[in-house]
């Protein structure tokens, strides 16, 4: 009340800021003076003015005000902590943005459990709407019901067998790879997810064919690839992530940049679970840079300064 008629110095309008009546905040201003044994404001007809005890008393008014909105805040936080143990999920659980996303949870929660769980195509989606997993680091786009926030972008890449004519290439657009049949996906993966990472559809409106696969994994669609039975799509960072022989990576200059995210349920979005990841991703791996990065899952990348 007394910072309030501070900067007011005006019953009537400090009484209104704090939606209480003026004779009762008048009242308690009365009482606070006589607890403490001194008048803290000269009154008068026309205005309200601090008196030198009401000057000194404020600073610590002030601080004890700050202490109890820390305190507050504090126990808040404490209230909505993950509990036991928060499960991420992930392609590959030994990426270093992946043990430091999981040692910034912890170090905000310590004695909670981040367990890492490796999820395929079908399971990235699937994990996180039955709840099996709090979140997923994967790539985009996500169906409905999935809700994500950017953490980097990256140029993306063909997958051919080294023995295609287009593999000693640099370079190759969508036109030239519109013969090729792209390596199918298991039914079960989300439609929006495979289209994409088919380029289906193509720019110029070519048709898109796949072969019969039903691959779930990165892996499974570089087996496929070695056979010579089609191609893949994946992002530029595959190139050191899975160098494979007989596989070549190539660049795709108009194929649409591809982006990395932390994904999670839309109806868990407030968990303490999902909230302590999102949270944690703050600040990492260059959130709100445009230009692609193939190496931003590398532990160079992974910190912003300040953070």
């Amino acid at each position: 009340m007394l910072l309030v008629l501070a900067e007011e110095l005006h019953f009537g309008r400090a009484a209104r800021r704090l939606y209480i009546s003026q004779p009762a905040f008048s009242r308690q201003i009365r009482r606070l003076e006589d607890h403490l044994g001194v008048v803290l404001l000269e009154r008068s007809t026309r205005r309200v003015q601090l008196t030198a005890a009401g000057e000194a008393l404020l600073p610590r008014v002030r601080a004890m005000v700050e202490a109890a909105d820390q305190l507050r805040e504090a126990v808040r936080a404490e209230a909505g902590a993950p509990a036991g143990r928060v499960v991420l999920g992930c392609y590959i659980t030994a990426l270093p943005v992946i043990t430091a996303l999981a040692e910034r949870v912890r170090a905000r929660h310590p004695g909670v459990e981040v367990v890492l769980r490796e999820v395929d195509f079908v399971e990235q989606t699937a994990a996180l709407l039955d709840g099996r997993v709090d979140a997923v680091v994967a790539y985009a786009p996500m169906p409905p019901g999935i809700q994500t926030l950017p953490l980097a972008t990256e140029r993306q890449v063909v997958c051919l067998w080294e023995g295609h004519p287009l593999a000693g290439r640099t370079s190759v657009a969508l036109a030239e790879l519109a013969d090729l049949p792209v390596i199918g996906s298991s039914p079960l993966v989300a439609p929006v997810w495979r289209d994409f990472w088919a380029a289906d559809p193509r720019p110029d409106g070519a048709p898109v064919t796949y072969t019969g696969h039903a691959t779930t994994t990165f892996e499974g669609g570089m087996s496929a690839v070695i056979q010579g039975r089609g191609i893949r799509f994946v992002s530029a960072g595959c190139r050191e992530l899975f160098p494979r022989p007989g596989i070549r990576y190539v660049d795709v200059p108009d194929a649409p940049v591809c982006t990395a995210v932390l994904a999670w349920s839309s109806a868990r979005r407030d968990t303490p679970e999902v909230a302590a990841l999102r949270r944690a991703v703050g600040g990492m791996v260059g959130r709100g840079r445009t230009d692609p990065n193939p190496r931003w899952w590398h532990t160079e990348h992974t910190e912003s300064k300040g953070d």
